[in-house]
Parts: C-alpha cells; sequence; structure tokens
C-alpha cells in the first residue's frame, strides 16, 4: 500500500497557518457528555494575540458544557470554493485541549480587544455574562491540501507568525 501522508514541508506549513489564520468560523467537535458520542458545533474562531485559536462561546451552548467536562476536541476550517469539487479544496483539522479565560482577568480584556477587531458583531453579546473566551491549545494536525495532498501536522507547525 502506497504511503499516503506525506513529509511535512514549508508549503504544507504555510497553507495550514493560512487557513487558520483566515478563518472566521470552524466545525468544533467535542465529546457530548451525556451520551459519550461526538458533537459538532459551528462556532466563531479567531486568533489571539499570540496566534493561539479561540472562540467567544456562551455558557448556554451544548459544545460549551461538552468542553467544561472534557477539553479534548477537535476543529476543521477550510471551506470549499465557488467551483469544482469541495472535497479538492484544503482544509485542516486540529486536535486541541480546550481552556476557559477567566473573565476578570488581564487576558480576557486583552482577548476582548484583539476578537472584536477580527469579529466586529460580537460587539452585540460580548459583554453578556454567559459569554466568555476558550482557548484552544493544538495537540497535533491533520492537513488535507487537496486531491493526494495530506500531512501530518506538529503544534509547531501552525505557529502562525505574529505580524
Amino acid at each position: 500500500m502506497p504511503q499516503v501522508i506525506r513529509p511535512t514541508d514549508d508549503q504544507a506549513r504555510a497553507l495550514a497557518q493560512s487557513l487558520l489564520a483566515e478563518a472566521r468560523y470552524c466545525a468544533l467537535a467535542v465529546t457530548d457528555p451525556e451520551t459519550g458520542t461526538p458533537y459538532v458545533a459551528r462556532v466563531a474562531l479567531g486568533l489571539a494575540p499570540d496566534r493561539a485559536p479561540v472562540s467567544l462561546i456562551s455558557d448556554l451552548a451544548h459544545h460549551t458544557r461538552a468542553l467544561r467536562a472534557n477539553a479534548n476536541c477537535a476543529l476543521l476550517v477550510g471551506e470549499p470554493g465557488p467551483k469544482g469539487d469541495p472535497l479538492t479544496h484544503p482544509r485542516l483539522t486540529v486536535q486541541a485541549r480546550a481552556s476557559f479565560v477567566l473573565r476578570e482577568g488581564a487576558e480576557h480584556a486583552a482577548l476582548t480587544t484583539y476578537y472584536l477587531q477580527s469579529h466586529p458583531k460580537s460587539q452585540l453579546y460580548i459583554g453578556f455574562t454567559d459569554f466568555g473566551f476558550v482557548r484552544f491549545t493544538p495537540i497535533a494536525a491533520h492537513l488535507n491540501g487537496g486531491f493526494g495532498k495530506a500531512f501530518r501536522l506538529t503544534p509547531q507547525d501552525l505557529a502562525v507568525p505574529v505580524t
């Protein structure tokens, strides 16, 4: 059987980093605490000032309760283009651990300012008491760069340079 995973190179790293940097939302996979089965939600996605993936989520959401019960999760970023087979467009799955940012801390204030630059409509609800930030720490990633372009990436491969 031929090897389908290619050696990770600078082009794969750059594509993965750009998919993360450009994503405004993603599919978030968690484990449902009630059933133990997978559960997927669409959430807003941004980057923290240190370029770590973050989301602003409500405590009322099922996926938030799932993350509080089990911090292991996965993010899927990358959207099909306007033409062609959707499966030929690049996408990135990031396996991660979630951690919640305390609302009272300096990190929350810094994230609020930074996050609103890329998600200005969040201004409508960012101050609600049930909304808070979750930070996703990558453990590993899998890049499908298009047909026949599969890569495994490390957290270091995903490190989006600070601009």
